[in-house]
């Protein structure tokens, strides 16, 4: 996708450290141990933290994460490093190239981030003690290392995608923007479809942040699965995002050109939010298999160390997922049609578009994205086959019901989201429409009603909500 005529390499030479000859083995030996030391030393202290319950704290909570981090910034670099000097091959490939420099500025800013976290708390420990508790709750310690993990793999995104087309692999002519052509709206419609398109926008965005803020706002709701719903819900906020609001300006201003870099970055986060969801889904149906089916096990395996460790997995492995297929696209060339015949700029739109061979590209969606696909959907199908055995053997219709009740609205967007890709590639009579309907059903629908089968599912939720209406009525009347 490069916007100009230039030539690039396929590969780069390391050199590497300047090491006198007669001194590599030394040198290999001292940096090898050094790295060895840092694992071993950064694993050591999760371990413990993890071990010890008087160090579940915020400061050893934030500490652990400086360590995961460290551990990984090493590993982007050292063992690459070694290899070169003990194989004396110094080359390294565009993808390996663009990989390493992608994780490097990633785990690099990861660690300025979190050291500006565990800064503020420190001051907050020693200058406000008594309120300590208070200020550096559970809540706010999640969200500012979660701040610092999104924020981190933006900047690292970011700077990686503005280099990545000064590194193509081989000499090509393309287009610097593209044409999309959004949907097929009848003449005479664009005003009203513009009107409901918007109003379920902004009914996803409020949805989504209401159900947030209830989760923060009311301590009954600080569970596992409300953890897991909080974090699916800023994933559906954030899908609905990366793509309507552009569909939107489009069929406003009747201006369907998207550059190069918004079109690869649209991809990139569509991608991530969509595996996101795919994860969070999988995980929450899991916490729904251990409260029905080990009800007095549940709160010592859904922990909160195991409740952070799987999102921040489905964190991690979602943004690996969207920059793979991102990385293999900026490969490709577009020498003709730039007409994108979609409302953004999709994986599968844009590889018919491409003039080069994507052969590598469709296997990495059929291999990777498959196992993706099915090893979440295995995971849901094989949570809730549990479950529905254990409650065919519930000897009462009280824990039948009550059973149900406790993953009825996650089993309700199960279905839905995983519903609609079914009826979308396997009912629908226009195979060209396809990734058009199901887009919208992602993007649009789904993250739309998600808050809504929460709200009038969940008894929880609705409390809540009523509590929530009741502080801000009493505020109101009492000014």
């Amino acid at each position: 996708m490069r916007p100009e005529n230039q030539s690039s390499v396929s590969q780069f030479l390391l050199l590497g450290l300047p090491i006198p000859p007669g001194q590599q083995g030394v040198f290999f030996t001292l940096f090898l141990g050094m790295y060895l030391t840092t694992v071993l030393g950064n694993l050591l202290i999760i371990l413990l933290i993890r071990l010890d319950s008087r160090l579940h704290t915020p400061m050893y909570f934030f500490l652990s994460h400086l360590s995961f981090s460290d551990i990984s910034l090493s590993s982007v670099t050292v063992p690459k490093m070694l290899r070169n000097m003990q194989t004396r091959q110094q080359s390294i490939s565009y993808v390996g190239c663009i990989s390493q420099l992608y994780f490097f500025i990633l785990f690099a800013g990861l660690d300025n981030f979190l050291l500006a976290v565990m800064a503020y708390d420190r001051y907050v420990a020693i200058c406000h003690p008594l309120h300590y508790t208070t200020i550096m709750r559970e809540g706010l310690c999640m969200l500012l290392v979660m701040g610092s993990w999104i924020t981190a793999c933006g900047n690292s995104m970011l700077n990686t995608l503005l280099l990545g087309p000064l590194m193509r692999p081989e000499n090509q002519s393309s287009v610097s923007q593209f044409l999309l052509l959004g949907l097929p709206i009848p003449p005479g419609q664009q005003g009203v479809l513009f009107t409901l398109f918007l109003g379920m926008y902004l009914t996803t965005v409020l949805g989504n942040l209401l159900i947030n803020l209830l989760i923060r706002l009311d301590s009954r709701l600080h569970t596992p699965m409300y953890f897991f719903l909080s974090h699916l819900a800023f994933s559906d906020l954030s899908l609905s995002s990366v793509t309507v609001p552009k569909m939107l300006m489009n069929m406003q201003t009747r201006q369907q050109s998207i550059f190069y870099g918004g079109c690869i970055s649209q991809l990139y986060f569509f991608i991530l939010f969509v595996g996101l969801d795919n994860f969070l889904l999988a995980v929450m149906a899991y916490d729904r298999y251990v409260a029905i089916c080990q009800p007095l096990h549940y709160t010592t395996i859904m922990r909160e160390g195991l409740c952070l460790v799987l999102v921040a997995g489905s964190w991690i492995l979602s943004c690996g997922n969207a920059l793979l297929h991102t990385l293999l696209l900026v490969q490709l060339s577009f020498c003709g049609d730039d007409t994108i015949t979609h409302f953004f700029c999709d994986l599968a739109a844009l590889l018919k578009l491409s003039c080069s061979d994507t052969f590598l590209n469709e296997l990495v969606i059929f291999t990777e994205g498959g196992m993706i696909f099915f090893l979440c959907f295995g995971i849901i199908l094989g949570s809730y086959i549990h479950i529905g055995i254990n409650m065919l053997r519930a000897s009462s219709t009280k824990k039948l019901l009550k059973a149900f009740s406790t993953c009825g609205s996650h089993l309700s967007v199960v279905s839905l989201y995983y519903g609609t890709a079914i009826g979308v590639y396997f009912f629908s009579s226009s195979w060209g429409s396809k990734d058009i309907i199901a887009s919208v059903m992602y993007t649009v629908v789904t993250p739309m009603l998600n808050p809504f089968i929460y709200s009038l599912r969940n008894r929880d939720i609705k409390q809540a909500l009523e509590m929530c209406v009741n502080r801000v009525s009493s505020f109101s009347s009492n000014h």
